[in-house]
């Protein structure tokens, strides 16, 4: 976006309310208390800085993970105005700190767009930080403020001179608030390399003080690189990504995209740089433009002859890599962690841009289009066996339990809210699993055979596996497009394997499917792993369980060393009886579960393609970077 020259002063800080029930009610303002809340409160500082570079005062950004679990954001951006505010009769740095809604991003000429909209995300962080210290260089002198649970421990203080300008925020995340307070280096990697991305140019770096990792991100091709990261596991069917940008009024869209030989569709959008996860009326206007343009072409060519339909939208986003990145004033999102644009102008304005930039592209680039063509028609095939197959897969589902798979050992109860289901590796585990249960709540539903993968696969070929199937039968909740949350029939998943090789292959075929398919599952949080021990020690009648190495010296140790000690390590599922397995891995009492979350989907995408994809190198890339983080490898 272009600088601006208006004046950013304290006369530009505008407050509508106070600090109150930030520290009482956090999840309000950040999500939650646990690690997604506790990664938001840099996010929010960065989004700042962010919105600094948006209109061209910044091109720097540092995070530092600290020794001591605190973290700094330094940039080079104007500095946060310290003059004294017109009405709050305070310095505005202050004001901007302590106070909820206060900031620039009110005033249309300071911020003409935004991330940080709401104005609470620096107050945010600072109220619910057990201390905070900002320094800020502005017009040639460096200003300090420190916080103490949101409360200044000092007066704005000068602490000299200064040649630069910018903003410097460190934090300390208040334990009496948080669940945890450790960063994961990871976690701030990628919402980092993904503001890089977005905003080319920019030079964002982190460092971990702790273990010296460090990443330094910048990428002049912006959003098309961005895709090309996103496809490195995967064939593309034309290079380099489609990308073009348009502007209506005071608004741009952006997109970068790229079809492969891939069966999957993953599309990310962005508003003022936000990830709007749960998409909203930009991406709808996206993909109906995507429709019609695929369709007045293929209609113009006369290429629809082998199919008795147009194409539908999944047919023409079948394989399809793409960024849509909007900037725009006052967008209107559901809620602080802005997950959704709510804007009902943008469907038809993004719509409309995307329209005539793709009527471009495939008026000049004929060969690539007829390749995607092609391949669009190839999925409009494939979906109409899957309706085929869905429609016997809804009938067998609308039939309740006179239709359930064979194998099912069903519970009692018919409140999917206290009901889970088991879905076992092997016959017999699964034999174990049944006689151990509590039959009340807990459905065994054993896996047999090789399970399919479906990276490599439509889903065609998923709804008629004779794998798979049972599971979304069992399930009850509908697939791909259809798939409802609120039609399962268990409030929780578990997928329960061996803690061997072939058990984290299974684990990672199941995922990978509930990812492509059923991802709504994994984002309301349906889906758990059992965590089963790994180890048996028995002195005497006395047996106690291990989950790893370390915890099976340390009950060696409890038990008194060697002297009659028994150590058994259980190779699989199945070398447990009933009541061991129950006591260990099923009974809600005395279990470890492991809840699959999806923070990043970004993150997802690239590690499901990688490890399930057809492209080997990366896939050995992969294992060799991770290796060194395994703790227990059973081959």
């Amino acid at each position: 976006m272009e600088s601006l020259n208006e004046e950013y002063s304290a006369s530009r800080i505008q407050v509508l309310k106070g600090l109150e029930a930030v520290r009482k009610r956090p999840a309000m303002y950040i999500g939650s208390t646990g690690t997604t809340g506790l990664h938001h409160l840099v996010y929010e500082v960065v989004d700042n800085s962010i919105d600094e570079a948006l209109v061209g005062y910044c091109d720097e950004i540092e995070v530092t993970v600290n020794k001591d679990g605190s973290v700094t954001i330094v940039d080079n951006g104007r500095g946060i105005p310290v003059d004294i505010h017109p009405t709050q009769n305070k310095p505005a740095l202050e004001v901007v700190m302590t106070m909820l809604h206060a900031g620039g991003k009110f005033d249309k000429k300071t911020y003409r767009v935004s991330g940080g909209l709401h104005g609470v995300g620096v107050s945010v962080v600072n109220a619910l930080s057990l201390w905070c210290e900002v320094e800020v260089w502005r017009e040639g002198k460096g200003y300090l403020q420190r916080y103490h649970q949101g409360t200044p421990e000092t007066e704005v203080k000068e602490i000299g001179e200064a040649e630069h300008s910018g903003t410097k925020v460190s934090f300390l995340p208040d334990p009496e608030i948080f669940e945890v307070t450790d960063f994961s280096f990871d976690v701030l990697s990628h919402r980092l390399r993904e503001l890089a991305f977005l905003n080319p140019g920019v030079h964002i770096s982190i460092k971990d003080q702790k273990s010296d990792k460090e990443h330094i991100f910048q990428y002049d091709g912006g959003i098309s690189s961005f895709v090309e990261y996103l496809d490195e596991e995967r064939n593309p069917l034309h290079q380099p990504p489609i990308y073009f940008e348009r502007k209506r009024d005071a608004i741009s869209a952006e997109v970068a995209m790229q079809y492969t030989e891939s069966y999957s569709e993953n599309i990310f959008t962005y508003v003022n740089n936000v990830s709007t996860v749960e998409g909203g009326t930009h991406l709808i206007g996206f993909k109906a433009a995507l429709t019609r343009v695929f369709n007045v072409y293929a209609q113009r060519e006369n290429a629809l002859k082998a199919i008795t339909t147009s194409l539908s939208g999944e047919d023409v986003r079948e394989g399809l890599t793409a960024v849509l990145s909007i900037k725009m004033p006052d967008p209107q999102f559901e809620g602080q962690t802005k997950t959704k644009l709510g804007n009902s102008n943008i469907r038809g304005i993004v719509e409309s841009l995307v329209t005539e930039s793709l009527m471009e592209f495939f008026e000049e680039n004929p060969s690539v289009v007829q390749k995607i063509l092609m391949k669009s028609i190839e999925a409009a095939r494939a979906r109409e066996a899957a309706r085929r197959a869905r429609e016997l897969t809804r009938r067998k589902t609308a039939l309740a339990s006179n239709s359930l798979p064979g194998k099912l050992a069903d519970c009692s109860s018919k409140n999917p809210e206290e009901c889970e289901i088991f879905l076992v590796e092997g016959d017999s585990a699964g034999g174990s699993a049944k006689q151990g249960r509590d039959r009340r709540f807990q459905a065994i539903l054993p896996l047999w055979g090789k399970m399919l993968n479906v990276e490599k696969a439509r889903i065609d070929k998923v709804l008629d596996n004779d794998k798979l199937e049972p599971i979304i039968t069992a399930l009850g909740a509908g697939i791909a497009e259809e798939c409802n949350p609120q039609k399962l029939r268990y409030n929780r998943i578990i997928i329960m394997a061996d803690a061997d090789v072939d058990g984290s292959h299974i684990r990672t075929l199941i995922l990978t499917f509930f990812f492509r398919y059923m991802r709504s599952l994994l984002e309301k949080g349906h889906i758990c792993i059992a965590q089963p021990p790994l180890f048996s020690i028995r002195k005497g009648k006395k047996e106690e369980y291990a989950y790893n190495e370390e915890e099976r010296e340390a009950v060696i140790r409890r038990l008194g060393e060697d002297k009659g000690i028994i150590v058994q390590r259980y190779k699989g599922l199945g070398e447990m009886n009933p009541e061991q397995l129950w006591k260990t891995t099923m009974n809600p009492e005395t279990r470890m579960l492991l809840k699959v979350t999806l923070e990043d989907a970004v993150e997802a995408e690239k590690v499901f393609s990688t490890l399930m994809g057809g492209q080997v190198e990366p896939r050995r890339k992969f294992i060799e970077e991770n290796a060194k983080y395994v703790q227990n490898l059973d081959v």
